[in-house]
């Protein structure tokens, strides 16, 4: 085979390599821009059918000036108080005073681990909270992303009741924190009819109709806050919502 003939195979070569990456960058990109549009996009939640809206934050979400979010409309907020046994969010005692100065009503949530003891997960949220006032009460976010895989169904679900009998014997207002999945696996037949704030990215808001609040947006933009934060709305009315926060 002589020279010519080798360089021309070099050439075709070199020319479906380069192809192939431009055919697998095109794909990549229009495989991000259907997530962008049609899976991450949140639903659109009318205003006058809910008109009160929130948002949640934890550390992660750094350092924010809840009064600049109050002032564009954001009346509520939860914050993350505690996760497990012994981990309490860095943050949660300033969020929280700078949510009170807002004005904002507010409520506390739990990370609940699934290989942790149900009462040491109570005590430590109570501790974490102290005696600090919450209109919407506690929350525990139950929900396998973050969790272990390999704990038993029955564990999680006695671990879970252990935590929720300790707050209820405490007189707190508890609520769950979960998306359909976790619903429908670790509270709906236990815990049915009571307070449940859902995570869903669907008009349906996940085929559940009883759910107290709506985490519809893990992407919003806030004033005074840095990044993507989570987007919340209320299910009723504005005489319902006085009437749930009122002291």
């Amino acid at each position: 085979m002589n020279f010519r003939v080798l360089k021309k195979i070099k050439i075709t070569d070199t020319k479906i390599a380069v192809a192939f990456l431009a055919v697998t960058l095109l794909l990549g990109g229009a495989c991000w821009w259907a997530w962008e549009q049609y899976i991450t996009t949140p639903p659109y939640v009318d205003e006058e059918q809910f008109p009160v809206r929130g948002i949640d934050l934890s550390a992660h979400n750094g350092y924010v000036n809840l009064d600049a979010a109050a002032a564009e409309g954001y009346e509520f907020i939860f914050l993350k108080a505690s996760e497990g046994a012994t981990h309490r969010d860095d943050n949660f005692v300033l969020n929280y005073q700078k949510a009170r100065h807002a004005g904002m009503k507010i409520g506390a949530y739990h990370f609940f681990r699934f290989d942790r003891d149900g009462i040491e997960q109570a005590q430590n949220l109570l501790r974490s909270v102290g005696r600090r006032p919450l209109e919407l009460g506690l929350v525990i976010d139950v929900e396998e992303q973050g969790n272990p895989k390999n704990i038993p169904l029955d564990s999680i679900k006695a671990r879970l009741a252990l935590m929720v009998e300790y707050l209820n014997v405490g007189g707190h207002r508890v609520m769950f924190y979960s998306n359909r999945d976790g619903w429908e696996k670790y509270l709906r037949e236990e815990y049915n009819g009571m307070p449940l704030w859902i995570c869903s990215f669907n008009d349906e808001n996940a085929g559940i109709d009883d759910w107290t609040f709506w985490q519809y947006n893990h992407r919003g933009k806030v004033a005074g806050i840095r990044g993507n934060v989570d987007l919340n709305a209320f299910s009723g009315s504005r005489s319902e919502w006085e009437a749930l926060v009122a002291p």
